[in-house]
């Protein structure tokens, strides 16, 4: 059956999960923003290091993404924390926002009298917004109602051999029945670009695609560092990858074959049905925050060498295709596809079982970064602080 249970939001959009995210506006708002959502049931921190001293393109990013963040279906209601000085101002997020018909607050710490009292106060503006979110309730879905972030991390040789595969498959599962796919990390098609940029809907997209690999690389030159014919990660190298242009062909499989119909910036809100391309960083917490803020509600994150990473919003499916990776670390892998390297299952296979899993996610079941509270969420600079 293609469907699954989620929450209709007045925008039309549906989310996976019922959260009320908890949003800061600067570092400064953190320990407010960590505060109430200790305190308060479904309640999830977004919390950041930006919001002082950014100026221009920079700003703009941290504040598409935090938008982004608000808007994501996930989050049901939104309460923006501000502390009163930084270069974001509350109502610059919470317009967006409230315009899609979701319930948002601010509190601006300063002229509520301080940490201690705007803590209360938060905590009794997030306690409004639950009433809210009590009336929510799952529906049926279609699963083309479903925007999914791929994405790779701590990559070793099974990676590209059977776990990338396997989300391969579900990717071009989820486009046939309508749905979307972000393939992401940039630095992760490098060497590869090319077979990605062959299946461009248009010479337009294929240029894109390979526009954002040069800029990432001019980039990276900037600083000194060729990233061409050698590996960024220690740990990939003792994963059994040899070079990045190796790497990033095990990377783009992930993807599926299906055409690539647009190329977003990064946490740019994805409109498109099919596979996009998000340029993001390889660095996963930055690239999954980045593809939750353009709209993914579920990421599947494939691990060779086993990382426990997560997001506040969105349930973060962690696959494996390293069966010693799936004994060390059985309390933060969600799907053991191992077998496909055994001879005891084809990547096909493996494909059908992830897919049930996507759809049973999607419909309510807690993956193991939700059970551990790993909710990390961290935005990609491009430019200096001042």
């Amino acid at each position: 059956m293609n469907q699954f249970l989620g929450y209709r939001r007045p925008d039309g959009k549906v989310g996976v999960r019922n959260h009320l995210a908890i949003i800061s506006c600067s570092i400064y708002a953190n320990r407010v923003v960590a505060a109430i959502s200790e305190r308060v049931p479904q309640a999830v921190p977004i919390m950041h290091q930006g919001g002082i001293g950014q100026s221009g393109v920079d700003l703009a990013q941290t504040i598409r993404t935090l938008i982004g963040t608000g808007l994501n279906p996930n989050a049901a209601a939104c309460l923006i924390i501000a502390a009163g000085n930084e270069n974001i101002d509350p109502y610059t997020l919470a317009e967006p926002i409230e315009r899609t018909g979701k319930p948002v607050k601010t509190l601006n710490i300063m002229t509520t009298g301080g940490t201690s009292v705007a803590i209360e106060q938060g905590i009794c503006l997030a306690g409004q917004l639950l009433l809210k979110l009590s009336t929510s309730k799952r529906e049926p879905c279609s699963m083309a109602e479903l925007v999914i972030g791929l994405e790779c991390g701590g990559s070793d040789f099974t990676s590209g051999l059977a776990s990338n595969p396997t989300l391969g498959q579900v990717a071009d599962h989820l486009v046939l029945a309508g749905g979307t796919v972000i393939l992401s990390e940039t630095t992760e098609l490098i060497g590869a670009e090319h077979i990605l940029a062959r299946r461009a809907i248009s010479p337009n997209v294929s240029q894109r695609i390979v526009e954002i690999v040069q800029r990432y690389e001019n980039r990276v030159l900037a600083t000194g560092f060729d990233m061409r014919g050698g590996n960024p990660s220690p740990g990939n190298i003792a994963g059994g990858l040899t070079t990045i242009e190796e790497k990033s062909l095990g990377c783009v499989v992930k993807g599926g074959t299906t055409p690539v119909m647009n190329v977003v910036e990064y946490a740019d809100l994805v409109n498109d049905r099919g596979l996009v391309v998000m340029d993001t960083p390889g660095n996963d917490v930055e690239s999954v925050t980045g593809m939750v803020a353009g709209g993914a509600q579920i990421v599947l994150f494939t691990t060779g060498r086993g990382t426990p990473t997560g997001n506040p919003l969105a349930p973060v499916i962690k696959v494996t295709g390293n069966s010693l990776t799936a004994a060390a670390m059985a309390t933060n892998v969600d799907v053991d596809v191992s077998d496909i390297l055994t001879g005891d299952m084809t990547i096909e296979e493996a494909g059908r079982v992830l897919y049930q899993v996507l759809q049973e996610v999607a419909s309510g079941r807690t993956v193991e970064a939700e059970e551990h509270g790993n909710m990390e969420f961290a935005i990609h600079r491009i430019g200096m602080t001042i």
